[in-house]
């Protein structure tokens, strides 16, 4: 028989408190490929950071472009105030080739031109370089252009290369050209010498990809997160300033080098483009509260502040007014800089609080919390009055339930669904702690990162399962936990926004990174596709709807329970199979109910509206597909997206379809009285 349920909703019974749109924010973090994702550059080892690794005395993935026996390839020190190498290429005249550099890449058809920028210095008989991005396949050139050498001295130059078309096999090649009259002696000449060289698209918004500024946008995020563990590690200072003088610096968390092109003022500026708030985490690892302190005030003091005017001095004389600041990530975590017990957290919290405060008094500050309450509870028991918001992380996987991939799926999937019990299990704990003395009364919490975790097959080279229908589905029903906690829980930030490690619900390219192998290339080669996950469309589908207040709403139906192989709290019998949690509007006009199947069978529902309409016809925005393990990817970026339809309902009873492992949102609109 058809499944069937009844979902009763009362808008005359409606919250006090009000949903927080920073509930629905985002995360970006100096993680794998995240960085590398997000930012528009094509290039790689733009400083020349990277000693070799194939090919003798060449930067990462530069490799030798030349048709000269004797070229030379070579490290040298960087250009003053600048870090990493310069790369020399020294050409002997006996060759009488061209010699240069050459770097596999992916360029999308501009015909702006992509903007080259090139600091160099060559002796003195090299009067010009030509850079050109081919396609190596056909040798077809797609664009061009001369710079002109007019310097033995270190020089910034500029140029703009048009793009003919597309090319996911291209390659860019920066060369002395063979044009050039031949010296003689061998003794300083024939030298190139190169410190930085990027490229970046016409349509870039600062120096982010248009695609991924679009579809964030998109999202209606509310509040952007800059934080996790590569902060503990972070000191701001280093990524402000002029970018070829800013220390290339090791990534001491994930490996690899930090990105030096994304750091305070970008992030800013990134976060004013989306119109969206501000949260940084401070560095309480390796960091200092004065550290800390400097950064508020770089951020919010007037330019008539030491910190302040550093910032007008780099461009940007009106303070950011940044309110919300995080101390602690993670602390808890023996993979945390800085790692410590509650206690000596409190301690170090409580110091950093009273210098950021000092400069600032109207910031919020969020502290390191824990889903375990005995890191809770001493961290209150010191700190309390300084804390604004407590933070917790919550990634949900098969660890908690003793489960592998030799778990029968659908044990794997009911107990992937019981997401929203264990947010409610930890927040439950919270609010009774909360309460427990006055002390407590005014704290707030912060879900500063969460996503599906799908542990402990984290080593793999194919798409990770955070990206299926089945994740998506996880994550809604959670989104649900935190929307009906709208009094305690006022901002949530999914992890990550774009590639990252595995959950990024933006998705660029085919590049996969594993949490412990970094990234992992793809068959296909697209990388200039730029995608959304399932799990991107359930937070474009939470996030662009108006709601203001949880109202009541009871809902029957079919229930389900996850067979555990290890004991676990909470206990996860008779769960109902549809998630479901009502909303209204500020102004009372718009109902909207979230809905999510967490069954495998479809479902028949009716959606009772009680007095709030009569009659008309409901909005229902749907995310499916034909089975909870469908994907989008690079070949079908768009198999499973938001699909809206119009039902029309009579006598205040709306009935829909609910598919098997799906969510859906319901709008109900009125007139106004």
């Amino acid at each position: 028989m058809q499944a069937r349920a009844k979902i009763q909703v009362n808008t005359n019974q409606v919250g006090a408190d009000q949903i927080n749109p920073y509930v629905f924010g985002h995360f970006v973090e100096d993680i794998r490929d995240h960085m590398e994702a997000m930012l528009a550059y094509p290039l790689a080892d733009m400083d020349f950071e990277s000693t070799d690794v194939t090919y003798r005395g060449l930067s990462g993935r530069w490799r030798p472009y030349t048709n000269g026996k004797s070229t030379q390839y070579a490290f040298e020190p960087a250009a003053a105030r600048h870090s990493g190498h310069s790369q020399m290429v020294r050409i002997y005249s006996d060759d009488e080739a061209y010699a240069g550099i050459r770097q596999a890449i992916a360029v999308k058809q501009d015909l702006n031109g992509y903007e080259l920028a090139l600091y160099a210095r060559a002796s003195i008989e090299i009067k010009f370089v030509m850079a050109e991005i081919v396609d190596w396949k056909s040798e077809e050139v797609l664009g061009s252009a001369r710079i002109d050498i007019r310097s033995h001295n270190w020089q910034h130059y500029a140029a703009r290369i048009p793009v003919s078309r597309s090319c996911e096999q291209a390659e860019f090649r920066l060369y002395v050209p063979a044009e050039h009259e031949r010296w003689r002696d061998h003794v300083s000449t024939g030298m190139l010498w190169l410190d930085h060289l990027s490229l970046l698209p016409s349509d870039s918004e600062g120096n982010v990809r248009k695609e991924v500024m679009d579809m964030t946008r998109d999202l209606n995020p509310g509040m952007m997160r800059l934080a996790g563990n590569y902060i503990s590690a972070y000191h701001w200072q280093q990524a402000i300033g002029p970018v070829y003088e800013r220390p290339c610096v090791i990534n001491e968390a994930w490996g690899g080098w930090t990105n030096k092109y994304f750091g305070t003022d970008e992030f800013i500026q990134f976060c004013r483009d989306l119109q969206v708030e501000p949260l940084i985490c401070v560095n309480d690892g390796s960091g200092t509260p004065q550290e800390a302190a400097d950064w508020v005030e770089y951020c919010n003091g007037g330019a008539d502040t030491p910190m302040g005017k550093l910032r007008a001095a780099n461009g940007h004389p009106e303070p950011y007014g940044v309110k919300y600041w995080e101390i602690g990530n993670e602390v808890w975590g023996a993979w945390q800089v800085g790692h410590c017990n509650a206690e000596q957290f409190a301690v170090r919290y409580v110091q950093f609080a009273q210098a950021m405060k000092a400069i600032d008094p109207e910031i919020k500050l969020l502290a390191c919390g824990h889903v375990q309450m005995d890191w809770n509870k001493p961290l209150l028991e010191m700190a309390a009055e300084h804390i604004d918001y407590l933070t917790l992380h919550l990634y949900h996987g098969y660890n908690r339930f003793g489960m592998n991939e030799s778990t029968p799926k659908v044990e794997r999937y009911k107990a992937m669904l019981s997401y929203p019990e264990w947010t409610r299990e930890t927040v439950g704990q919270l609010r009774e702690l909360f309460r427990s003395t006055s002390r407590y009364a005014h704290l707030k919490l912060a879900i500063t990162e969460y996503n599906t975790m799908y542990y402990p097959n984290t080593i793999r080279k194919k798409l990770p399962n955070e990206h299926t229908l089945e994740a998506a589905a996880a994550n809604a029903a959670n989104l649900n936990e935190f929307i009906r906690n709208s009094d305690l829980i006022e901002i949530g930030s999914f992890s990550d926004l774009v590639n990252g490690w595995l959950g990024g619900c933006i998705r660029v390219g085919d590049y996969y990174a594993d949490q412990f192998r970094g990234k992992s290339s793809g068959r296909t080669g697209h990388a200039l596709t730029v995608y959304g996950t399932p799990t991107y469309y359930v937070m474009n589908m939470y996030a662009n709807r108006d709601v203001s207040y949880v109202v009541q709403s009871r809902t029957e139906c079919g229930s389900f329970k996850v067979n555990s192989l290890v004991p676990i709290a909470p206990q996860l019998e008779d769960l109902p199979n549809l998630d479901v949690v009502a909303c209204i509007n500020d102004g009372g006009d718009k109902l909207t109910v979230f809905m999510v199947n967490r069954s495998l069978e479809d479902t028949i529902t009716e959606v009772e509206l009680g007095e709030f309409a009569e009659s008309g016809t409901a909005h229902l925005v749907e995310l499916t597909a034909d089975h909870y393990e469908c994907i989008n990817n690079v070949q079908h970026p768009n198999s499973v997206v938001c699909q809206s339809h119009e039902v029309s309902f009579l006598s205040a009873v709306v009935s829909c379809q609910l598919k098997g492992s799906s969510v859906y949102v319901l709008e109900v609109t009125r007139d106004r009285a």
